[in-house]
């Protein structure tokens, strides 16, 4: 199997992971508020990844070499926990307030995002990604706008959110080919987890029985969602530029939709359909790449 190949399936396993985190997020606010949850569950994806911390700095760093220092890695760490904590506050408080196949494909517009902010670093954009971007924007509107130009405050928030998931994926596909990933993993988990932990001692009232209430939940979105899938985008990254990895990874929003369907009973009006399917059309013409002319010299 090839390093690309590798990398397609685990981007694919961690898409559905994600989309069906969503099921997951929606029924542990039953029970807990989102910043005592999201503490839970990026602490819970910390802890597991230590062992394997621990193992990895002494076989070497990723290409087989000394470990990346920790204080680079400890920086990266903190900028990526920053992000990340800003993208899974809004996400989670916006599933409150909307169905978790809408949050999904909502969510899903970071891959139209992520070769826009590209345009920051140099990175050039085609025209097929302004095209995309259009489709995707339509698609959005069909989705949420409803009863005249109002979009709903869950719906609005993960769709702030959507920027954040953009700028952690192109951060990833930075930092990700120069530092050992289990690692950065670990360190932005514990970053988000210790920011949410403080925020949810200032707004909310966390308590051990409200924990125990959303257990399973946490356990998926900690374990799987948390300590699983966000270290194979870490690792699948290695070897896949971010634009590629994006177009694999929104498929989190199909998976989503199946989810909340299966497992919620959640529906969408023919509206919604069209909207998602403008939608991921939208994000899958933005990623894909012209092909280059053969030199006929």
């Amino acid at each position: 199997m090839t390093p690309k190949l590798r990398s397609d399936l685990l981007l694919l396993l961690a898409a559905a992971i994600w989309g069906f985190a969503f099921v997951a997020q929606r029924l542990g606010m039953e029970h807990t508020g989102p910043f005592t949850f999201n503490s839970a569950r990026f602490a819970l994806g910390a802890l597991v990844l230590i062992p394997l911390v621990r193992a990895r700095s002494r076989t070497g760093g990723p290409d087989g070499g000394p470990p990346s220092p920790w204080r680079v890695d400890l920086k990266r760490g903190l900028v990526l926990g920053l992000v990340l904590f800003g993208g899974a506050t809004l996400q989670q408080f916006g599933v409150v307030y909307t169905t978790a196949g809408k949050a999904g494909f909502i969510t899903g517009l970071y891959v139209v995002l992520v070769p826009f902010l590209g345009l920051f670093v140099g990175q050039h954009t085609h025209r097929r990604t302004w095209v995309g971007a259009i489709l995707a924007v339509v698609g959005l509107y069909f989705l949420t706008i409803t009863g005249g130009l109002h979009m709903a405050k869950g719906d609005f928030l993960v769709f702030v959110g959507a920027f954040f998931w953009a700028t952690h994926v192109v951060l990833i596909g930075k930092w990700a080919p120069h530092t050992e990933p289990v690692r950065l993993a670990a360190l932005q988990f514990g970053v988000c987890s210790v920011l949410s932990l403080i925020m949810a001692f200032v707004f909310e009232d966390p308590a051990w029985s409200g924990i125990q209430g959303a257990l399973w939940p946490i356990l998926y979105a900690g374990f799987l969602s948390t300590g699983v899938a966000y270290t194979l985008q870490v690792v699948a990254q290695r070897h896949a530029p971010p634009a590629h990895a994006a177009i694999i990874l929104s498929l989190e929003a199909v998976f989503a939709v199946a989810g909340g369907m299966v497992m919620l009973g959640e529906s969408l009006a023919t509206r919604g359909i069209a909207g998602c399917v403008l939608m991921l059309v939208g994000m899958i013409l933005s990623q894909i790449e012209p092909r280059r002319r053969r030199s006929t010299g």
